[in-house]
């Protein structure tokens, strides 16, 4: 061991610190650092010594030393653990070590030498916040031994004032703070961008959360025009939680060198320091028995259990699953335990920036006891005093569930408490399948999405903006940013015409060209640029507007609009719908709306059309603000129902509940669990359940309705079920000539079509061949809502819809009119890049057409089997496809009835069958002997 003293010799300043306590790699981080700097931090954090293992965290002390070797790197680490810190201090060191050295000269030269990009504005201003007091800290040492340095930081967002932006060119900032989109815009400002040239390191924080969207993709283009725009490349750092995998995300973070058709990544070091943290997590349910328990039972249990939890902890945070769930949770603990406006709070993006900033702050001194949230406090601020997190239902995925609960004990040393409530059945499976993965280190796979033409559109706009260029090297840019490496030539030919508007009748439509193309070769033989060699293909900008449309329209984050609901027929206004709402709904769909029930008939720009109705609704009102379940935790559940149903078959229940115990899951979850697995295998059989290699179909015939349901148990999350749902009512319809519904959820979906047709739903699976499926799903996507409404939001950010021009605004209720005016326009077009990026961005990014496609593979190779059952009532798993109950009971209202109606006719089904034989006639494949004949379900003492 190195003594400690030792390294901070000649400081004249004593610390109370074991020097046996700094290990030869702490002794190497802090031997690479500037005296001052090395003062300020073992002063700072020589008190976490033996809870960090020494003066570093392990993402600090794998990360300091290559970035003060100038390598690019990736610091991948739970949230608290110091990862942010330790992008900036090699940096700190660095600038301040120049500084100082050039102090008789001035100092650094004016510029920016960091470039700090981050999702969140509230992200950029908490780091603004946490830099400061390094900066001063260190700028006072070097003070005490005569050397006056400063180091100016600024944050540049969207909300930043003219007068500070002004200031920034006066004297520019040695480290921004930036967004992806105002980085966009900077690197267009004329006079802003020359500040940009001295850029030496570019940290892109909470990276996980870009790279699988379009903000992503935009700033990943955005780097590499920075990287052409520096005097040398910057060293690039990327600070993710956990996440997978990690060589994707650091591709991602460095880009690469596109030529003649090739990528080849730049160099990167990954620090994966995921698992450094300890966790405490556990699931717990407040009943046995979440279908026959009373509603109100289980919510009293439910807040009662919150209640002491909170109570026996000094911070906690509680995460639900939609905005309106942390509102409730907050106000009925308020109403029944006591809680006010002084000790607890409730933050989501729907309230407004000063009521979300007042609660940041309380999280950050302490100041609360708890507080509710949806999604929006997943990212961001620190929360030192936090000491528990609540996860109310399935944060859909384990990289989510570890992000959330990251949140507790928020640095290295401490105990990550967390609790996950389940309050419905399915989602009971989801969080106990989540809980036993992450203990074991499994993280979801994150997808980043491809050659996306539309955020080619405004990249390539923005380079033509600033000066004529050789279209080789326009190419080149684009091509070397991750999401592009494997761009083809027949993609941007495609750009190209839709770019120089060089399809027929565009003008006519307002859809002007945006660059030009040129061969720079005259007739006279004089070339027309001089800069560039004669017969060298040339890329240009048209229109004298090109720069005030480009810097008043970037940006990928989708404008949206509540849509006006009437009665058919009438002038009735009964309601509005949220437009991320109508994405779910196909004609004949049945909702809530203020109370009453409604029949979704047609839309016609900003109005939708409806018929009063007296049916089950078939979407919940909570649908459009849930997380879809992820693909990779689905596969996880099937392979846990394989397991755990091997247990039921060989064991029976005490041998289910035995294994079940060995998972972080309370006593309530144990026996629901197994209870549910039991009974669906004997209503079923022994292949009732689905499996990763198996698909269970199950057909029940509702002569009341006079309706015919299929439910599809395919566990592999929404986004799949939405897209393999299509696909086979597409099919459906075109078999049974008649008019069918979908109803899609995590665990599976259900085609519900007239009793007098019948289609074979496995034949349907059977037959879809994988390589068909897109050319399938553009076919099923003509003409729908969900497809127009794309074709908005890509048209908008292609700058063919302008949301801004000469001062006026058009809303996204009046782009989604002018949307539906062009959309049959380019469908009658040959390759129009706006409209193949709307059908690419559906079928690849949101219904995983990758997903579906390997799935139909195993299937068609026999590896998947698709099992057939014919039932007179749903079976237990597929009792939320039958209602699509609302997964968190504390918002749900309308579908107990239902529940026990069916568990009622399965149990006397079960009892007629006497706990023995095969299930429900009708079945093929079902067969053998029940296990733990006769035994009542849960009887047993374990």
């Amino acid at each position: 061991m190195t003594d400690g003293r030792d390294l901070l010799a000649g400081t004249d300043t004593d610390y109370d610190f074991d020097p046996g306590t700094v290990d030869i790699a702490d002794a190497d981080v802090l031997d690479r650092l500037e005296p001052s700097v090395r003062e300020w931090w073992v002063e700072q954090f020589g008190e976490y010594v033996g809870a960090n293992g020494g003066f570093f965290t392990p993402p600090q002390r794998g990360a300091i030393p290559l970035i003060d070797e100038r390598e690019n790197c990736l610091v991948a680490s739970p949230t608290g653990s110091g990862k942010t810190l330790s992008a900036f201090t090699a940096i700190l060191d660095d600038l301040f070590r120049r500084e100082r050295e050039r102090a008789a000269e001035g100092g650094l030269d004016d510029g920016v030498y960091c470039l700090y990009v981050s999702p969140l504005k509230s992200l950029a201003n908490d780091i603004a916040r946490n830099l400061a007091e390094p900066i001063d800290g260190i700028a006072e040492r070097l003070a005490d031994r005569g050397h006056d340095t400063e180091i100016r930081q600024a944050i540049r967002h969207g909300d930043t004032p003219d007068s500070e932006r002004r200031a920034m060119l006066e004297s520019p900032p040695h480290v921004l703070n930036t967004t992806p989109e105002t980085l966009a815009i900077l690197l267009n400002s004329p006079k802003f961008k020359k500040t940009l040239r001295s850029v030496e390191y570019v940290v892109v924080d909470e990276i996980h959360s870009l790279a699988d969207n379009k903000r992503g993709t935009h700033l990943s283009v955005s780097l590499e025009r920075l990287e052409r725009l520096c005097d040398g490349s910057p060293t690039r750092i990327g600070c993710s939680a956990t996440v997978e995998p990690l060589s994707t995300m650091a591709r991602f973070l460095v880009g690469g060198e596109a030529e003649s058709g090739s990528w080849t990544p730049r160099d990167c070091e990954i620090v994966d320091t995921r698992f450094v943290r300890d966790f405490d997590l556990k699931l717990e349910c407040p009943t046995d028995d979440l279908i026959d328990t009373p509603r109100d039972v289980v919510a009293d249990r439910f807040h009662d259990r919150l209640h002491e939890l909170i109570d026996g902890h000094e911070n906690t945070l509680v995460f639900t699953n939609t905005r309106s769930g942390a509102e409730r949770v907050l106000t009925t603990l308020r109403e029944r335990y006591g809680y006010d406006e002084t000790d607890s709070g409730c933050h989501h993006g729907s309230m407004s920036t000063e009521h979300r900033e007042a609660i940041e702050e309380k999280l950050k001194s302490g100041d609360v006891d708890v507080v509710t949230t949806s999604t929006s406090l997943e990212l961001g601020i620190d929360m030192p005093h936090v000491d528990l997190v609540v996860q109310v239902g399935s944060p859909k995925s384990v990289a989510s569930l570890l992000q959330r609960v990251g949140r507790a004990g928020h640095r290295l040393g401490r105990t990550v408490e967390g609790r996950v409530i389940a309050l419905d059945r399915d989602e009971l499976v989801e969080c106990a399948v989540m809980l036993q993965r992450a203990e074991e280190g499994f993280v979801d796979r994150v997808f980043v999405p491809e050659n996306a033409q539309d955020v080619a559109a405004q990249q390539v706009y923005g380079m033509a903006i600033n000066g004529v260029k050789r279209e080789a090297d326009v190419r080149d840019t684009l091509a070397s940013a991750y999401p592009y490496r494997n761009y083809s030539a027949a993609e941007w030919e495609q750009l190209m015409r839709y770019l120089t508007a060089d399809h027929e009748g565009m003008e006519e439509k307002n859809a002007y060209a945006k660059v030009w193309r040129d061969t720079n070769d005259a007739p006279d033989g004089e070339h027309h640029y001089e800069a560039f060699d004669v017969g060298e293909p040339l890329i240009g900008k048209r229109g004298r507007l090109a720069r005030v449309i480009y810097m008043t329209n970037i940006g990928t984050i989708p404008d949206s609009f509540t849509i006006d609901v009437y009665v058919r027929g009438g002038d009735e206004r009964v309601g509005q719908l949220d437009e991320a709402y109508l994405d779910t709904l196909e004609s004949g769909d049945v909702f809530q709306l203020g109370g009453s029930t409604y029949q979704y008939s047609y839309r016609r720009g900003s109005k939708v059309y409806v018929d009063p109705s007296s049916q089950r609704p078939t979407v919940p009102s909570w649908f459009s603000e849930r997380l879809p379940l992820s693909y990779d935790l689905g596969r996880e559940v099937l392979a846990f129902q394989d397991e755990l149903v091997d247990r039921l078959a060989a064991g029976g229940p005490a041998d289910a509940r035995r294994w079940l115990r060995r998972l972080p899951l309370d006593e309530n979850a144990v026996r629901a669990i197994t209870r549910m697995f039991d009974e669906q295998r004997r209503y079923l059989g022994p292949d009732g359940v689905s499996t990763p290699d198996r698909l269970v179909v199950e057909q029940v015939l509702d002569r009341a309705e006079y309706r015919r349901h299929y439910h599809v148990h395919s566990a592999y999350g929404r986004e799949f079920n939405d897209g393999l749902s299509r696909l086979v009512a597409y099919r459906c319809t075109q078999r049974a000539n008649a008019n069918v519904q979908v109803a899609v959820a995590d665990n599976g979906f259900t085609v519900t079509m007239p009793l007098n047709r019948k289609v074979d739903i496995a034949d349907v699976i059977a037959s879809l061949d994988p390589e068909s499926v897109y050319s399938e799903f553009r076919a099923a996507l003509e003409g729908t809502d969900l497809l127009q409404r794309y074709f908005r939001i890509n048209a908008t950010r292609s700058l063919m819809i302008l949301k801004r021009y000469k001062g006026y605004e058009k809303s996204a209720a009046q782009q989604q009119v002018s949307a539906e005016m062009l959309v049959s326009f380019a469908a009658d077009l040959d390759s129009f890049a706006v409209l193949e990026e709307t059908y690419r961005e559906i079928i690849e990014d949101k219904l995983n057409v990758g997903g579906i496609r390997e799935v139909l593979d195993a299937v068609r190779a026999g590896d998947i089997e698709v099992v057939r059952h014919e039932v007179d009532a749903p079976s237990p798993r597929a009792f939320g496809l039958a209602t699509l109950s609302a997964s968190d009971t504390v918002l749900a209202e309308d579908e107990d009835a239902a529940l026990e109606e069916f568990h009622a006719r399965v149990m006397e089904e079960l009892d007629d069958e006497g706990g023995t034989g095969d299930g429900p006639g009708g079945t093929e494949g079902a067969g053998g002997v029940l296990a733990d004949s006769g035994t009542p379900v849960d009887s047993d003492p374990d």
